[in-house]
């Protein structure tokens, strides 16, 4: 059937919609998680998917959806291949459903503040297309210009501006979506309703195990009026911590608030001393003068020095970049990046403890973390490590521990296991101990009412029965 199935495919949509040429299908096996270069570099990659499809409208992806549920063909929905977890995967029976090609902007709507776009839009031109009316998103992941909107709301993402504006769920207006079955629906309407649960939450962080995303509209705003940036450094990750949750819960949101440990203090920029704690103040210039004002007058009383505002300038320019993996595999270096979250109360020896843990594999050269996000009740940490070994065999299971490590660390002290990177396949044996049980099985009776056939992005989110 797999043979003649990309035919049959093609029949239904049209020659140019299905993909079966050799380099379309080596470019979609798999997203940019660390572990899937690894397999690359080790020569055990993923396997080519059976054809790549990329729909030109909703009723391809209808079409398509049709098709594999009454066949029982797998759909892997891919993006624009940025996912850092193992969203995607490619399996020989499988069709790639590749939304990078339904990349309309729908619409701009600078009455009502609201912008539409096909899921496949890049992130980055998203909000160039609202920035030309004075507007912005005001989403801004790390993969902005490699990431499509679809895909934000797919992993329910978080962006580098979220203390103030929110994360993605708080930003999505309207979703709209195909249910493996092949039926559109428009999930949201009103600015705010109470007309049973939100059905948007199906979709948000949903990975593309119970449907495609189609299309989303966000909840825009003004361009602020102005901006200033603002550094201090404290004497450690708690009092760095203890300032954070006083300029939170005193009401303050500046957009930015990032914490780094020392290790990555220095490593962005020599002239730290102590933990580095960047912020971003922008929003109508009254109350930006004013936060910086309050901010200031806290440091001070916290005895939290400054610093040379001119990190933050920088971090703004490069905060985009990112790693190529194969630069380090090839020198036999494996690392990643892990975020968690968890109370204020907790969260300082959730840093201890899992730093603790990376520092004691061998071969270890890095175990850090930052902040990024901060709320009322907590904020994350975003870890990085980086392990190297001269045991090319041995990289897989390297991965593994660093990972463990965290995951262990943030489990004892009761704090949350995914921050914004969405579950995937790395963090999926984890997932009972964040949803429980009953919530595992809840969602497994979600997942079989709306995909009873299980063709949705098999092996992602739910851990294995």
């Amino acid at each position: 059937m797999t043979r003649s199935m990309p035919e049959t495919l093609a029949r239904v949509l049209g020659e140019g919609t299905v993909l079966t040429d050799a380099a379309s299908l080596a470019a979609r096996r798999h997203d940019y998680w660390m572990l899937s270069h690894v397999r690359d570099h080790l020569g055990a990659s993923a396997p080519s998917p059976a054809c790549v499809v990329r729909p030109g409208g909703v009723e391809d992806v209808q079409a398509t959806l049709r098709f594999a549920s009454a066949a029982g063909v797998p759909v892997i929905p891919f993006g624009l291949g940025s996912g850092v977890v193992g969203g995607v995967v490619a399996r020989p029976d499988a069709i790639v459903l590749d939304m990078g090609s339904m990349n309309r902007t729908r619409f701009v709507d600078p009455v009502n503040l609201q912008a539409s776009f096909d899921a496949g839009k890049n992130g980055l031109e998203a909000e160039q297309a609202v920035a030309e009316e004075g507007l912005t998103i005001g989403h801004w992941p790390q993969s902005v210009g490699v990431s499509s909107v679809g895909g934000w709301v797919a992993t329910r993402a978080s962006g580098q501006f979220s203390t103030a504006y929110g994360n993605i769920e708080d930003i999505v207006h309207t979703i709209e979506a195909v249910l493996p079955n092949g039926e559109l629906v428009i999930l949201g309407k009103g600015p705010r309703a109470s007309a049973g649960p939100d059905l948007r939450h199906l979709m948000l962080g949903s990975e593309g195990t119970l449907g495609v995303i189609t299309g989303v509209t966000f909840s825009l705003r003004r361009a602020p009026e102005t901006r200033t940036v603002s550094a201090f450094q404290a004497g450690g990750m708690r009092a760095g911590f203890e300032f954070q949750r006083e300029i939170i819960q005193s009401g303050w949101r500046p957009p930015v608030v990032r914490q780094y440990d020392e290790r990555e203090s220095l490593r962005l920029d020599a002239r730290a001393t102590a933990c580095l704690i960047l912020m971003v103040h922008e929003g109508p210039a009254a109350v930006v003068a004013a936060e910086t004002a309050a901010v200031g007058e806290l440091a001070a009383k916290m005895n939290i020095p400054a610093a040379p505002p001119d990190i933050v300038d920088h971090w703004l320019e490069q905060r985009n970049h990112v790693p190529s993996w194969e630069m380090f595999l090839q020198r036999g270096i494996v690392l990643d990046t892990v975020e968690v979250s968890a109370g204020w109360g907790a969260i300082g020896a959730i840093y201890d403890d899992a730093t603790a843990a990376l520092k004691a594999i061998p071969g270890c050269l890095a175990g850090s973390a930052h902040s990024s996000h901060a709320y009322r009740g907590g904020l994350n940490l975003y870890f990085t490590f980086a392990v190297q070994t001269d045991e090319p065999g041995a990289m897989e299971a390297i991965y593994l521990d660093g990972w463990r490590g965290i995951m262990e660390a943030t489990d004892r002290h009761g704090g949350g296991l995914a921050h914004h990177h969405g579950i995937g396949r790395v963090r999926r044996a984890w997932l009972e101990r964040e949803l429980s049980a009953g919530g595992v099985a809840l969602l497994r009776r979600l997942k079989h009412a709306l995909d009873p056939a299980g063709i949705m992005n098999p092996g992602v989110l739910l851990p294995d029965a």
